[in-house]
Parts: structure tokens; C-alpha cells; sequence
């Protein structure tokens, strides 16, 4: 019988089993998360049937696990890197140079020579600038025009630093002719964490006045990049729908099918956010009076801060929503810090929390999304711990991909490294047979 990966296995049921044997160690003082692959899977399948016209490029910025990695690159989805490190990381992954963009407008010389090598030839631009390096450095890049669109709908704006006007994509469009380079393609974002589906609609319509112009200049237009920006916190999927919807409908009436157009996108949240679970404790406790209150209002110290993964407050304006994993009891106002000596290590100013102590455990789903990836050692605080669940069903639908047996490994190895991976559970292993023919349900 083949080997299955040293993670824990569980059911729905299970899960809260697992989370519980570890948080209720009372020498477990460190943060942790738990990764859903399911929940991965789930949105991986749901993209494909929502805009199967679309080809998701990873966006490997927003969670760089190596195990969420692995399985995108085994599902088949293409990457969008943005440097020398995430091309080399996704390389080693067995990926090929075709299913990469190398989405970064701005480049050193020395990445595009990197790029160069790699074979990793389709990539962004959006000035004149970027123009010349590449003819320098790598003239048979196939180039994609990078056009700034109305991002005010999202979350956090990506306007102000990336895209050209396009009133002035023609004048950057001449310049590569000029230069015998090739563009290929137009490329746009709409914004992280999009909240506006019309947002598609107007970009989609202002990417086909740009590709007019490149086929008119003679370029072999033949790509369509709609960026990222697609919401995936848990309860996404209604936004979502009008999304994918939104984009469907735009391109059929922008790009149809028949003009051969490829189109490709750069999701990242979507993917990995509500995979993702952070499970952090409660260190110290403060009782403070604030002026003009009455009670005292708790400061709550946590193992985890704005400096580790909660640096999502900071740089993608994310709002995590705690809950106490135990207890009850009123819920009563409270403020959230981290483990720093930096008095800007604030998580929350203000939430609900019922009366903890020191030891309880607090809660925040949806940190999949620009945590992990942006998390730092700063003051000596290590970087929490990533665990993963795989149920019954996840293991019967991957263990039929090739990857399979390389993923496995890849928890195998860093279980040996010393990383955390949790052991097989007693279920998993009475299950094993259950599970080793594929056409069997194993939910």
C-alpha cells in the first residue's frame, strides 16, 4: 500500500480534535495555523467552473507554504511571480517557463537577466524605461502592457504605483516598435480585494481599446490579463459569482471566443484565505479605565502581532475578526496587542471578546491571505507554525495526480526538518484501507 503524508487526517468532526488535543496543552504557549487543503481544492474547482475561460496564474506574493505551492502546481495552475526568488521557487517546483508571468512592471537588470535564463519570457511593463532595459537585456521577451483602471472598489488600491494612463499606452506601444520589441498582450488590476464586480467590466472594455491599437501598430496581440483583486474570505462566493459573471459576460462582448485571445488572471486571496486558520493564546492581561468610562476595559496581550501575521492590518487593511475558542459569558469591549516591545504592535483597537485569562485561546479564520508571507522575527518572535488537515475525500482526490507522492514527501521532509506537521491520527490510520481504492467514498 502506498504511503500517505505525515499530517493529520480528519473529518469534519475531527477537526475540532485535532485543534483541541493541541490548544489544550498548557505547555503550547505558540501561535499556529491550521491550513484546510480542502478548502484549496474547493476553490481551485469552483474557479474552473465559474470562468473556465480564464487561466489562473497563482499569485505567489500573497502565501508562499511550499505544501500550497506544490498542490497549485500539481492542479496545473500557472504563476504570477513578481521576482528572482519567486521564479526560482516556482521553477524548483518542476513548473514550466510557459506557465509563468513575470508580473512585476518595475524589474532590476539583474532579475531580467535572471528571467532571461529561465526561458521565462512573458512579462509586464507599463513605461518607457522598462522598455529599454528589456531591449538591453532580453529583446525576445514577449511583452505585455500593463494599463492603469478604476481600482476604487477594492480594498487596497494598486493605481497610484502601477499602469499607464491609457491615454498613454499608444506613445509606449510606438516606442517598442520602435525598438523591435514584441507585445503581446494588455494587462490590467482592478485592485486587491475588489469589492465592485463592475470594476471587470470597465477594464475589460478599456484593455480592448489597447489591444486595438497594438494590432493596429502589428503587434501579435493574443493576451488578456484581468489581474487579481477576487475576494476569498469565507462567504465570498455571492460576490464572487457576480464577478465571475461580470467577466464573462464583458469578455464575450470584448474578447470572444472565436478571436482566439487568451486570457489569463492573477488570483491570490481567493485561493488560499479562508484555507487558513490562526489559532493564538493569551499571554498578559490589563485592566485599564478609560477616560469617561466607567468599567475598565481589558487589554488582551497575544503570542501573535503586527509584526507576524497580523501585519495584514498594516499592509492589506484586513480587519480579522477574533472569537475565544473557549468559554463564554458576555461579550465585552477589549483591545487586541501583540508579543513586541513596539507600542505599535496593536492587532485591534476595538473588539468583542468575553472575559479571557491568561492561557485561553483566540481565534481569526480567513489568514491565509498576505500573512504569512510578510511575517518577520522581529524582537526574537518566530514565524507560527503551519499544520494541515487533510479529510478523507481531499486524500482520494489528490492521491490520483501525479504530485501526489512528491507532496507527501514534502510533509515527510519537513516533519524530519523539524517543522510542524502533525502526526497521523488513530482515524487515519484505521481508515487506511477504507481509503486505498479511489473509486470508494472517503468523506
Amino acid at each position: 500500500m502506498k504511503s500517505y503524508p505525515t499530517c493529520d487526517v480528519v473529518n469534519p468532526m475531527g477537526a475540532i480534535g485535532m485543534v483541541d488535543s493541541i490548544t489544550s496543552d498548557p505547555d503550547n504557549d505558540q501561535p499556529f495555523f491550521v491550513v484546510d487543503v480542502a478548502d484549496i481544492v474547493y476553490k481551485i474547482k469552483l474557479w474552473k467552473l465559474k470562468i473556465p475561460r480564464v487561466e489562473p496564474f497563482y499569485a505567489v506574493k500573497c502565501n508562499s507554504d511550499a505544501a500550497v505551492l506544490e498542490l497549485m502546481a500539481g492542479l496545473g495552475l500557472g504563476f504570477d511571480c513578481a521576482s528572482k526568488a519567486e521564479i526560482d521557487t516556482v521553477r524548483s517546483l518542476g513548473v514550466s517557463p510557459s506557465r509563468i508571468i513575470y508580473a512585476n512592471p518595475c524589474k532590476t537588470k539583474s532579475f531580467i537577466k535572471h528571467a532571461a535564463a529561465q526561458g521565462v519570457d512573458l512579462m509586464t511593463f507599463d513605461n518607457e524605461q522598462e522598455l529599454y532595459k528589456v531591449k538591453e537585456l532580453f529583446p525576445l521577451a514577449r511583452l505585455v502592457i500593463r494599463i492603469r483602471v478604476d481600482d476604487s472598489g477594492s480594498v487596497c488600491q494598486l493605481g497610484l504605483k502601477f499602469g499607464c494612463e491609457v491615454s498613454d499606452a499608444q506613445h509606449l506601444l510606438a516606442i517598442a516598435k520602435s525598438l523591435g520589441l514584441s507585445v503581446v498582450g494588455v494587462s490590467f488590476h482592478v485592485g486587491s480585494n475588489s469589492r465592485e464586480p463592475m470594476s471587470f467590466a470597465r477594464a475589460i472594455e478599456s484593455a480592448r481599446l489597447v489591444f486595438d491599437q497594438g494590432l493596429a501598430m502589428g503587434f501579435p496581440m493574443e493576451l488578456l490579463d484581468i489581474g487579481g483583486g477576487y475576494p476569498g474570505d469565507r462567504g465570498f462566493q455571492k460576490l464572487f459569482d457576480k464577478i465571475a459573471q461580470t467577466i464573462n459576460g464583458s469578455l464575450a462582448l470584448h474578447f470572444p471566443e472565436e478571436t482566439g485571445v487568451r486570457v489569463i488572471s492573477e488570483p491570490g486571496r481567493f485561493f488560499v484565505a479562508s484555507a487558513f486558520t490562526l489559532y493564538t493564546t493569551v499571554i498578559a492581561k490589563r485592566e485599564v479605565l478609560l477616560p469617561g468610562s466607567a468599567l475598565p476595559r481589558a487589554m488582551y496581550y497575544l503570542n501573535d502581532g503586527v509584526y507576524g501575521s497580523f501585519n495584514c492590518t498594516v499592509f492589506d487593511h484586513a480587519e480579522p475578526v477574533p472569537f475565544a475558542l473557549r468559554g463564554g459569558g458576555p461579550l465585552r469591549p477589549c483591545s487586541l496587542w501583540g508579543p513586541t516591545c513596539d507600542s505599535m504592535d496593536q492587532i485591534l483597537e476595538e473588539a468583542l471578546l468575553p472575559d479571557l485569562g491568561v492561557g485561553d485561546w483566540v481565534v481569526f479564520e480567513n489568514m491565509g491571505a498576505y500573512t504569512l508571507c510578510a511575517s518577520s522575527n522581529f524582537n526574537g518572535f518566530q514565524v507560527p507554525e503551519v499544520k494541515y488537515a487533510l479529510t478523507y475525500a481531499s486524500i482520494a482526490y489528490l492521491r490520483e495526480f501525479p504530485f501526489w507522492e512528491h507532496l507527501s514527501r514534502l510533509f515527510e521532509d519537513q516533519q524530519e526538518a523539524g517543522l510542524p506537521v502533525l502526526p497521523p491520527s488513530p482515524l487515519f490510520l484505521a481508515r487506511q484501507e477504507t481509503c486505498a481504492a479511489p473509486q470508494e467514498a472517503c468523506a
